[in-house]
């Protein structure tokens, strides 16, 4: 089980960075996403995958699952959803005052300002 977790853990790191290469602002985000969704299974896959115990620790129970990576998973998903939610935010703000969402674009709207500012300065 534990290999199965990992490859898909590998698999979301793989099309995060992917998404992450691309032009679009969009794209960036949702890799950003992916790639925050592969650490999630990271964590759980370090702190080990018991099925069936309980997260708790009372006497006499012998078998029992970490509770610390599960407290640091939720923890970091709403972290994470916090970061998606700016990051949406940020683009789509930046899609109406650029009229763009292409970062190539962005790029040079942003030098032929700066050289417009330089001129008229």
């Amino acid at each position: 089980m534990e290999s199965v977790v990992a490859v898909v853990a590998g698999l979301l790191y793989a099309v995060g960075i992917y998404l992450m290469l691309q032009k679009t602002l969009l794209r960036v985000v949702i890799g950003t996403s992916m790639l925050s969704y592969g650490s999630f299974l990271a964590v759980i896959l370090v702190g080990g995958l018991n099925k069936g115990a309980a997260p708790v620790l009372t006497d006499g129970v012998s078998a029992y699952t970490d509770p610390v990576p599960q407290a640091l998973i939720l923890t970091a998903i709403v972290i994470g959803f916090g970061l998606t939610a700016f990051q949406l935010v940020l683009a789509y703000r930046t899609y109406q005052e650029m009229g763009t969402d292409k970062l190539d674009e962005l790029r040079h709207k942003e030098r032929d300002e700066e050289m417009e500012g330089g001129r008229s300065g």
